[in-house]
């Protein structure tokens, strides 16, 4: 150990998930402490990992934090994370910045600070990649002079910011490729975020009016639990993947320039099945399509697979779960083309029916170069006589059914 280089002990020391743990492994010798000091770039404060940051008080913790952090002199990735602390005090925060700001390449700060400064003003920009903050503000931005010209990753969770502000922030990031906003403060009902340089952007937990997202380059989009009135996209056609999960939007406008689209993944939403078609019907690369838990606008639409057969090519993972009509399920299975790239297929339901024995064979016999199948399921803690029959009819089918498909993996997921 002792021919190890110093630089090699502060790699090894960077490594550890803790800061008290690589506080410990610093005392094992002389030439370990050097590494401490001077070659050391991860420092990680976050209370789930040692019981005691949950007995100490806050002014402890802060005096911890601080004495910590200055026996260092080269951190590039500081994170604190202390879920049981209320609030720390502004000037301890200020301090461990304004030391680290020469140096600091991520920042990872998720702790309510009062009084309430602008942080974004204090940490180091000009090194900054990669910022995320949670329970604290964003104020008074000016570009002019708060420029983050390497910042790649943006997340901001629980942040009270107004569009003005954060419209300026983007602004200030020329290379901006990752934004999350998850459940921000926002007074203001409309909001437009714009972006030349971002690829990947995640929106959790915001109920707005209008939402318009202006981004050339953006690749991948996941919204999740958001009420919007208006959402639209204004790109240039670069999108890859699209998520969407548990949002409620009166007008959804993606653009029509879909082409690039390879997964598409659509959970506990109504959706208008011929307009949502038409928006991803020329994605002729897509490879996963996921509606789960989609409700349609109208009774009598439907997910036509020969459709999807003649417009997804390369699909080779299809997952399905909606509700099951006879009529509507006839239809739905109409034609004979094959989904020839398809390896594996998810089918679920949230009430179980007689008729779902009969799709999942419809489908099997059009994936003729399946590998596995998974079936997913709701099932009630207090059954009738006549539910655990059915769900006993259905276990029979499966099994019937599957004696014709040796060569599948078949996979039940129960909740």
């Amino acid at each position: 150990m002792e021919h190890l280089p110093v630089e090699v002990i502060g790699n090894i020391l960077s490594q550890l998930r803790g800061a008290r743990d690589a506080v410990i492994a610093s005392v094992t010798c002389k030439k370990w402490r050097e590494a401490w000091r001077n070659h050391l770039h991860t420092l990680s404060f976050d209370s789930q990992d040692w019981p005691v940051y949950h007995e100490l008080s806050t002014s402890r913790l802060e005096i911890l934090i601080t004495q910590t952090i200055f026996q260092t002199t080269a951190l590039q990735h500081l994170a604190i994370s202390m879920e049981e602390v209320d609030e720390f005090s502004a000037a301890p925060v200020m301090a461990w910045l304004m030391y680290t700001r020469d140096t600091l390449r991520q920042l990872h700060y998720k702790v309510k600070t009062t009084p309430i400064f602008n942080i974004i003003e204090k940490c180091g920009r000009q090194k900054l990649e990669v910022l995320a903050l949670a329970h604290n503000s964003i104020t008074g931005v000016e570009p002019s002079y708060q420029k983050f010209p390497c910042l790649k990753s943006l997340s901001l969770s629980h942040v009270s910011v107004s569009t003005l502000d954060l419209t300026l922030l983007l602004t200030t990031c020329p290379k901006l490729e990752k934004l999350a906003l998850i459940s921000p403060d926002i007074a203001m009902s409309d909001m437009e975020v714009s972006s030349s340089s971002l690829k990947d952007i995640y929106v959790e937990a915001i109920s707005l009016d209008k939402f318009i997202l202006e981004a050339d380059t953006l690749e991948v989009m996941h919204l999740k639990d958001c009420t919007l009135e208006l959402f639209e996209v204004v790109s240039k056609g670069a999108l890859r993947v699209l998520r969407i999960d548990d949002v409620s939007v009166i007008h959804l406008d993606i653009g029509e320039n879909m082409e690039n689209l390879e997964v598409v993944d659509v959970c506990n939403f109504t959706i208008m099945w011929p307009k949502f078609y038409h928006m991803i019907s020329k994605s002729s690369k897509l490879r996963k399509l996921r509606l789960w838990g989609v409700v349609f606008d109208d009774d009598d639409e439907v997910v036509d697979l020969e459709t999807i057969c003649m417009c997804f090519p390369r699909l080779s993972h299809l997952s399905l779960c909606y509700d099951l009509k006879d009529g509507i399920l006839q239809h739905s299975l109409q034609g004979s083309s094959h989904l020839l790239n398809v390896v594996v297929l998810e089918l679920g339901w949230s009430i179980v029916s007689e008729f779902f024995s009969e799709w999942m064979g419809k489908l099997l016999g059009r994936c003729p170069n399946l590998k596995k199948l998974i079936i997913c399921g709701v099932v009630s803690e207090v059954k009738s006589h006549e539910e655990c029959q059915t769900l006993a009819n259905f276990t029979f089918s499966v099994v019937q059914l599957m004696r014709k498909y040796m060569h599948v993996e078949v996979q039940f997921e129960y909740e």
